[in-house]
C-alpha cells in the first residue's frame, strides 16, 4: 500500500512538470507556480515570519503560502528554524542556492520596468524596494561614491553600502549611516524613481530624511528607469 501510495504522488507531480529536458523549463518547474517567485522575493532581503510573509503579500491566501513555501522547501529553494528564545518563532529563509537567485530578479525586473503596461502605483514592498535599487543602480553615476544609507521601512530597519558602483543591502541598525531615510516604499520609490522632490515629500510628512543631504539628493538620482519598449504601429 505504501508503494502505491508514493506512486501516485509521482503521477501527480510528473502531470504538473513540462517533461522538457531543457534548464529553463525545469526551472519553471522548481519556482513556475503563481506566488512562488514573489515568496522567494521577500525573503531575498533575510528570514521572514510566515505572517511576515502575508503581510508583505497581501493578495495570497494562508493556504496557498502554506503550499508555496511547502513546495520551495520540498525543491531545496528555502529552509525552514525556529529562532532561538526569547523569540522561539519559526522563519523561512533561502538556501544558499536560493539566494543565488537573485540575477533572475533583476533580468526579470529590468526587462519588465521597459513595459508600457506596468504599473508603479500597485503596492510595493520593503523587499522589492530594496531589490530594485540593486537592480537598477547606475554603476557609472555612483562611481567615487563610497557612502552608508539607511532606511526605516515600517518596523524594519536596513543599512546599505554603496560602493565601487555597486549597492550592498542588509537588514541591520542604521546607527553611523551618513544618509538615513524613513518613509514607506511607494513614498521612496516616488522620490527615486518618479522624480518627486525631497523637499515635496518631507513638507507633506511622508518622507523623513537625516544626514548628508547633498548625498541625499545625488543618491536619489542614481537609479534611472529604462525606457519603455516601443510597439509595432
Amino acid at each position: 500500500m505504501k508503494l502505491e501510495k508514493i506512486t501516485t504522488k509521482e503521477e501527480r507531480r510528473s502531470r504538473r512538470h513540462y517533461d522538457d529536458a531543457c534548464a529553463t523549463a525545469h526551472a519553471l518547474d522548481l519556482v513556475g507556480e503563481r506566488w512562488a517567485l514573489l515568496v522567494m522575493r521577500e525573503l531575498m532581503m533575510g528570514p521572514k515570519r510566515f505572517s511576515d510573509l502575508r503581510e508583505s503579500l497581501p493578495g495570497i491566501s494562508a493556504n496557498v503560502l502554506t503550499q508555496r513555501l511547502e513546495g520551495l522547501e520540498a525543491v531545496g529553494v528555502l529552509t525552514r528554524r525556529k529562532l532561538p528564545p526569547p523569540a522561539s518563532a519559526q522563519v523561512y529563509e533561502l538556501t544558499e542556492w536560493g539566494y543565488e537567485s537573485e540575477p533572475i530578479f533583476q533580468a526579470l525586473g529590468r526587462w519588465a520596468a521597459r513595459s508600457r503596461l506596468h504599473d508603479p502605483t500597485l503596492p510595493f514592498s520593503s523587499a522589492s524596494f530594496l531589490l530594485s535599487l540593486r537592480t537598477m543602480l547606475d554603476a557609472e553615476g555612483a562611481k567615487g561614491l563610497d557612502a552608508r544609507i539607511g532606511f526605516c521601512l515600517h518596523d524594519e530597519t536596513f543599512l546599505a553600502h554603496l560602493a565601487d558602483g555597486r549597492i550592498e543591502i542588509a537588514r541591520g541598525p542604521v546607527e553611523g549611516a551618513d544618509l538615513v531615510f524613513t518613509g514607506t516604499p511607494p513614498m521612496l520609490a516616488g522620490a527615486i524613481y518618479g522624480g518627486r522632490p525631497l523637499d515635496a515629500l518631507e513638507s507633506a510628512g511622508v518622507v523623513k530624511v537625516e544626514g548628508d543631504r547633498a548625498l541625499a539628493e545625488r543618491f536619489v538620482g542614481l537609479f534611472p528607469l529604462p525606457p519603455k519598449a516601443s510597439h509595432p504601429a
